[in-house]
């Protein structure tokens, strides 16, 4: 499937470094945005920028990364101190209910494949730094978060890195988030929605993986326990506990472990293919 059309911004009336993508999506049939942020701006002598996916939770939307959670200025002041050219994008999750989860929902769309089709095309079609040889990297916050590991679990060979924050680690959990009836987000295939699953099916091909929580939230007892998971499955992973809720203090504070860890996973990948 084909995106129908994009509207793009004017770098002449839109923040610095800042560019909105505005996508009528073949998967959703309807117009969802994207937030782009990018030091580059397009100077065409730049190619292969990594990108970075970084997935909102619930009630949030393609703003709230930037808007609420400052990511732009984590990562403004990190790259003063020598982190690696990234793209930032900050997708919608296609605006469903309270969240949409991510998933590929039997009637409502599949909010699966805007992320792993469409958004990334959508970038690499706007963004002249971007192109098909940029790695990929993918995290998010809470029901992100879920969606980050649910998505770089079962596409390991499209993404390069997984980081998530404080995340929603299955549709139990996400129930305490919103008003609906979680039976809404049961979807054609049985094992859809679950983690472990995913994580069983490609255990021997997930990419480099790092999550955390906070040991005052809520969901911190589940974080522990998909850490015995994959401990079980043989997966390598880095899990980090820090003080702090669910909130957008806590994700502003960590979103620098996001950066930093796909910094050295980019630069690894430089070095390995210098000394090649």
């Amino acid at each position: 499937m084909a995106i129908k059309r994009i509207e793009v911004s004017s770098p002449d009336y839109t923040a610095a470094h800042v560019t909105m993508l505005t996508v009528h999506s073949s998967h959703l049939n309807g117009r969802h945005d994207i937030s782009v942020y990018h030091h580059c701006d397009n100077n065409d002598d730049i190619t292969n920028l990594p990108m970075i996916i970084l997935l909102h939770g619930v009630y949030g939307s393609h703003w709230a990364w930037m808007q609420l959670g400052g990511a732009h200025k984590v990562y403004d002041q990190l790259k003063s101190e020598g982190l690696s050219d990234f793209v930032l994008v900050m997708p919608s999750d296609g605006g469903l209910w309270d969240g949409s989860g991510y998933l590929p929902h039997v009637e409502q769309g599949n909010f699966e494949a805007w992320i792993t089709d469409d958004v990334i095309n959508a970038v690499r079609d706007n963004i002249s730094n971007v192109n098909e040889q940029s790695h990929i990297y993918i995290s998010g916050l809470s029901m992100g978060g879920y969606g980050a590991l649910r998505l770089g679990a079962k596409y390991p060979r499209l993404f390069s890195g997984i980081s998530a924050h404080s995340s929603v680690t299955s549709l139990d959990d996400l129930q305490q988030f919103i008003d609906g009836d979680i039976n809404q987000y049961q979807t054609a295939f049985t094992h859809e929605s679950d983690l472990s699953y995913w994580f069983a099916v490609n255990k021997h091909q997930i990419p480099p993986l790092r999550f955390d929580c906070g040991v005052d939230d809520s969901l911190f007892k589940s974080n522990q326990l998909l850490t015995k998971q994959f401990d079980d499955l043989k997966i390598t992973y880095q899990f980090e506990a820090f003080d702090g809720g669910h909130e957008w203090a806590y994700w502003h504070k960590h979103v620098a472990k996001t950066f930093t860890f796909f910094d050295q996973l980019e630069k690894q990948k430089v070095k390995n293919l210098i000394t090649k």
